[in-house]
């Protein structure tokens, strides 16, 4: 993440896991320390992978507040082939949702869709 003035941040897509949502290469502008709410994108820290190596930061949709810790959130890929999310590494906690994504400017410039593209 690029880091701009007021807490806004620039992030480029890398991998499938977004698709049809978001594609590889595509720049989004997040706000940094945003309130996660569920149905948006956000940007994300996973858990290390099972060798204990960190995972690059994440674009995920946020979908809800685990129901057994309310505490964490539970966040997914749009993919249904692609990519890691809460049903392989389980819930977040607050500190790990970075920032919520709020527009894309490129190459497509808008506003996200709340619920995964079709």
């Amino acid at each position: 993440m690029s880091h701009l003035p007021r807490g806004f941040t620039v992030v480029r897509v890398t991998g499938s896991s977004m698709e049809p949502t978001l594609r590889e290469g595509d720049l989004l502008l997040a706000r940094a320390g945003a309130r996660p709410r569920a149905g948006r994108i956000a940007v994300v820290r996973l858990p290390p992978d099972s060798d204990g190596m960190p995972r690059p930061l994440s674009v995920k949709r946020v979908t809800g507040r685990d129901p057994a810790d309310p505490a964490r959130w539970w966040v997914e890929r749009d993919s249904p082939r692609e990519g890691v999310d809460s049903w392989l590494v389980g819930s977040l906690a607050a500190r790990d949702i970075l920032g919520t994504v709020l527009w894309r400017l490129w190459p497509r410039p808008g506003p996200l869709p709340k619920v995964p593209a079709a």
